[in-house]
């Protein structure tokens, strides 16, 4: 709200009163109160003399505005701003204290500072404004020039600023530098301060770096803000700028900020009013994050900036707990009813005031109080163990509690040797005592050597110690993953850092290939852990080409040493990281004008024409592509760290990773042409990726060729990282596909006649119970056995299928081929019921129940179960490029839930036919309707004595494929045995049930001579009647 009254020409004298108001505006709607405040100038022109001060005792209180605006205003405050006196054509104005004259009357009037102005400026608005406290900091940058002049200049230039105070020269540094402070009481356009940064340089021939506080607004949380909070600071400036960012200083370093998975940069956050503006959002603060935050916005050589403090409750970010003994041995003393164990907590100096307490299970002990020992506090105390046995582990608990009442806690188990319980016994290994320790557990040691930090761990299982497991790192590459852990937060994630992060990198990495100790994991551990951290990192921040040569030589270095000590397990996973952390830097860093560079493990090239056409280690890499670059990376020494999940294969030595920059093609498709010495022409090359979702190889979307210059050629329809894996098969795939085909073609077509066979005889062979039990189990022995040959053939027809019809052929190959066999148990087991418990048959309701259990529940359970056995172990329970269950090792994978179930139906069988064979020799021959039941019984031992070895020989075979070694003679018979008995199972079927069965054979004859017969009556019938017509 303002209020203003225009001054009257007159050649009176007369006295103009500018004032401020700050007002309360109160309005009530539906019986809620609104508050809103406005300030207001009011102007009071008067031919007479006035007193300034009667006016402001007049303007207070409150002014009731019903019932025009229905409101009521309170003026909270009021004060005299600029007063002028003019008589005739003189004028004299002056401002009150506190103000200045505005930048409008400084620069077109010349009235500026505090002095009268005798020009008639008492209609412009705004008149005088309120001081603000603006410094400005600057250096020039010239080698052995005079302070004096520079003073001299800088005064006079600085000068011409309203509201200018005083310029400061500082201090000279390194003989070229001096550094100059400038304070005034009003904010300026950065335009009046760039032109006399422009002159200054000019006259000085220098340059000059400038800088301002006082320009910029910025927001920030009150206070203290919480552990792992996300406050947001904001900072805004009224005038458009070049650039802007933030800065975050501590005592000891200053870092700049940009985004990253702590910090988060915003800057569209402008207004009508700030047309420039950057937020920050700090996520899950912890105590590193206490510091002066500085915003700046810059335009030409003149930056803006403001500060803030941010103050944030501390609790520790590690605590570090150690127990002394290692381990509580009850079984050292007879009859213990507890021990005693010293435990420490340590966590780095802090200012905050903890408060801390020791807890046993759930039960809070004594607080404690720290002792300083260097960079830390550390706490001591006692702790109880219990030799009575416990269900769960005995542990304890350190809690740390702030000044604002968040804690946080850590736990130590306490390892214990109950009497008679199993354990290892101590042992030195190079100079390092490991304890007697309970079976089970693992005893971490954080004694390093001189210059290292870290641990060292030890497992005891099976009551033998496992091997040392050494993760003690040097510390000049901790401190080298620290600041790469920093550059992923967004604390100084800048080009600069990134570069001197691989530079330490490279030097360590060198440091490892000189040292001759054979405990080097943990340092190769650790570089791979930077290389993992810097590749998140680089997602937010464009790192630039110049870092190549360093990251290529250490990425280079880590593959040179062995990678001993670890688990397969283990090595498998750091060598996949190190996979995907190198792939990602070279995708992420920019490159401009690098062709690319080799190292001894690494070969790296670029391509940025449409066409392109490259060698890495004597391997081809072709693309065509319309725009970007290609960046192509070969490995050597990694692929035999990753592991091979394809079975009865081996792998090369090379693998080749494709990416692209700036590209943005619907579809691509590489062609890899790898040499022929990389692999063994005794194998067939199958051509991979490797999978970064499962952490495995797969061959889908690849395909294997030769060349005509004897190399092998693989192409794709994906970029990825590729390799070539030789299948150690030598047998044809052509001959093997071609009797597959044949034998399921023939296989489906036996089944088919079966089934139509059978539906025709049913009601003629199917007299007796024992007969109704026969035909009912093989009718579903071929129906399952189909429905198996044709989820094998969609398998076949059907290549390159997504995961999910991949998953659903699995099933559905390993439920019907369970059921078929799960049929096969229940017709041998009723056929010794029958003839051993002769006086007490089956009868049909409770033999279909309890075939219906075995031969359809119990697959289904087996088969769900499997899976989510799977499922849950985060095993896999399908091989995605064989769509079948998955062999690891012996009893190790999903392969064993179809060959147990069927080895034991196998194992059954033959025991039911050695019974029925003995029962059938020794008894005596049946009369009446029994001699039917024999021969029935004689038939059922015909399927069951054909049938078991067929089908069952066949799975053997099968599994014999998984642990036969591949190239041999000895493999080729059982693959080719296991094809033929595989594919050809229906047509077994079909002589065994219809051909070898007397009296099936019997009514399809009877069918074939009884429509003979009908046909021959017919035509007699129809040549009678003609004659007797003729007649």
């Amino acid at each position: 709200m303002i209020l203003s009254a225009k001054p009257r020409e007159t050649m009176c004298s007369k006295m103009l009163l500018l004032f401020l108001i700050g007002a309360v505006y109160v309005t009530s709607q539906m019986s809620s109160a609104v508050e809103e405040v406005y300030i207001a100038d009011l102007m009071v022109e008067s031919n007479v003399t006035l007193d300034s001060l009667t006016i402001l005792n007049a303007l207070s209180g409150t002014i009731d505005l019903k019932p025009t605006y229905d409101a009521l205003v309170s003026l909270l405050d009021r004060e005299l701003v600029a007063e002028c006196l003019i008589i005739g054509t003189d004028t004299q104005c002056n401002c009150s204290a506190g103000y200045i004259w505005s930048n409008h009357v400084c620069y077109n009037f010349n009235c500026c500072r505090e002095s009268t102005c005798t020009k008639n400026v008492s209609y412009i608005e705004p008149l005088c404004i309120a001081k603000v406290q603006v410094r400005i900091n600057g250096s020039v940058i010239k080698s052995n020039i005079d302070k004096h002049i520079i003073t001299s200049q800088l005064q006079n230039k600085f000068g011409e600023l309203n509201g200018f105070e005083s310029l400061n020269v500082t201090g000279q540094r390194l003989s070229k530098f001096t550094d100059f402070e400038a304070a005034v009481s009003v904010k300026f356009n950065t335009s009046k301060l760039q032109k006399i940064v422009t002159d200054l340089e000019s006259a000085l021939g220098a340059a000059l770096w400038v800088d301002t506080s006082g320009m910029v607004n910025i927001e920030s949380p009150k206070g203290t803000v919480r552990y792992e909070s996300e406050p947001e600071l904001k900072c805004t400036f009224e005038e458009a700028s070049g650039s802007a960012g933030w800065n975050m200083s501590t005592p000891n370093q200053r870092f700049e900020l940009n985004t990253g998975s702590v910090v988060k940069l915003n800057p569209n956050c402008v207004t009508e009013t700030y047309k420039s503006c950057v937020a920050v959002t700090l996520q899950k603060v912890t105590g590193v994050w206490s510091g002066t935050y500085e915003c700046g916005f810059t335009t030409g050589s003149v930056r803006h900036t403001a500060r803030a403090q941010l103050n944030v409750a501390l609790l520790p970010d590690v605590i570090a707990l150690t127990i002394n003994p290692l381990t509580a041995d009850c079984s050292a003393v007879p009859n213990a009813q507890n021990i005693k164990i010293n435990v420490t907590a340590t966590i780095a100096n802090s200012t905050e005031s903890f408060v801390v307490w020791w807890s046993s299970g759930d039960e809070r002990k004594d607080d404690l109080n720290n002792q300083t020992n260097g960079d830390n506090l550390v706490y001591n105390f006692n702790a109880i163990v219990s030799c009575q046995k416990t269900e769960f582990a005995q542990y304890v608990n350190v809690t740390f509690n702030n000044t604002i009442g968040q804690t946080r806690s850590a736990r130590v188990d306490l390892p214990v040797i109950y009497e008679g319980a199993p354990f290892c016994k101590e042992e030195w290994i190079n100079k390092d005592f490991w304890p007697k320790t309970p079976e089970g557990n693992t005893v971490i040691n954080r004694t390093c050597e001189v210059g290292r930090v870290g641990y060292k761990s030890r497992t005891c299982k099976d009551g033998t110690w496992r091997p040392v497991f050494y993760y003690c790192i040097d510390e000049n590459l901790n401190k080298v993953l620290d600041a790469a852990d920093n550059f992923r937060k967004g604390l100084g994630a800048t080009q600069g850092v990134a570069k001197d992060i691989f530079a330490g990198l490279k030097n360590s990495s060198t440091a490892i290939l000189a040292s001759n100790s054979s405990n080097s994991m943990g340092d190769i551990g650790a570089s791979i852990d930077v290389l993992n951290v810097m590749s998140s990192g680089s997602k937010n921040v464009a790192l630039q080409e110049d870092l190549l040569p360093d990251f290529v030589n250490a990425a280079s270095n880590m593959l040179t040493k062995t990678w001993g000590g670890l688990n397969d397990t283990l090595v498998r996973a750091i060598s996949s990281t190190y996979l995907k952390s190198v792939e990602g830097l070279v995708k992420n860093i920019h490159v401009n004008t690098s062709k690319g560079m080799t190292d001894s493990n690494l070969d790296l090239k670029f391509c940025s024409g449409s066409d392109c056409n490259i060698s890495v280690f004597d391997t081809n890499v072709s693309l065509n592509k319309t725009n970007g670059i290609m960046k192509t990376v070969a490995v050597k020494n990694l692929m035999d760290k990753l592991g091979n999940n394809i079975n009865q294969t081996d792998v090369t030595s090379l693998l080749i990773s494709t990416t692209l920059q700036d590209n943005n093609d619907l579809s691509i498709g590489i062609r890899l042409e790898f040499p022929q010495q990389l692999l063994n022409p005794k194998y067939k090359p199958l051509c991979v990726f490797w999978d970064t979702t499962d952490s495995k190889w797969s061959s889908v979307g690849c395909t294997a060729n030769s060349s005509d210059e004897n190399r092998i050629v693989c192409e794709c329809n994906h970029l990825t990282s590729f390799s070539v894996l030789m299948s150690k098969s030598s047998v044809s795939d052509k001959i093997l596909d071609m009797i597959t085909n044949v034998g399921i073609g023939v296989s489906i077509c036996s089944l088919l006649i079966f089934l139509i066979i059978e539906s025709l005889v049913w009601s003629a062979v199917v007299k007796t119970n024992l007969s109704h039990f026969r035909h009912t189990a093989i009718v579903n022995i071929a129906v399952f056995l189909l429905l198996g040959d044709c989820s094998f053939l969609a398998n076949i027809i059907l290549k390159n299928v997504d995961e999910n019809w991949c998953l659903f052929l699995t099933v559905c190959k390993h439920l019907f081929f369970l059921a078929m066999f799960s049929w096969m148990l229940c017709m041998s087991v009723m056929l010794v019921h029958q003839l051993i418990f002769v006086f007490s048959p089956l009868r049909k309701r409770v033999f279909m129940f309890l075939s219906s259990i075995v031969g359809y529940v119990c697959p289904m359970l087996i088969v769900g179960c499997s899976y989510v056995y799977c499922k849950y172990t985060k095993k896999p329970y399908y091989s995605k490029d064989s769509c079948w269950l998955v062999y690891e090792s012996l009893l190790v994978g999903s392969i064993h839930a179809f060959i147990l179930p069927i080895g034991t139906v196998i194992l059954t069988n033959l025991f039911s036919m050695v019974v029925v064979m003995l029962t059938l020799l020794k008894s005596s021959a049946p009369e009446g309707s029994k001699a039917n039941d024999r021969e029935t019984a004689k038939s059922i031992l015909k399927v069951v004595v054909f049938l078991t070895p067929v089908f069952g020989v066949t799975w053997v075979f099968g599994f014999g494929l998984l642990l036969l070694e591949n190239n041999t003679i000895h493999y080729t018979i059982v693959n080719y045995s296991f094809t033929i008995l595989n594919s050809f199972q229906g047509l077994f079927l079909l002589i065994t049930g219809v051909f070898a069965e007397q009296k099936v054979r019997e009514e399809i004859f009877k069918i074939i001579v009884g429509e003979s017969k009908r046909k021959t009556e017919t035509t007699k019938n129809l040549n009678s009647t003609t004659y007797t017509k003729d007649k």
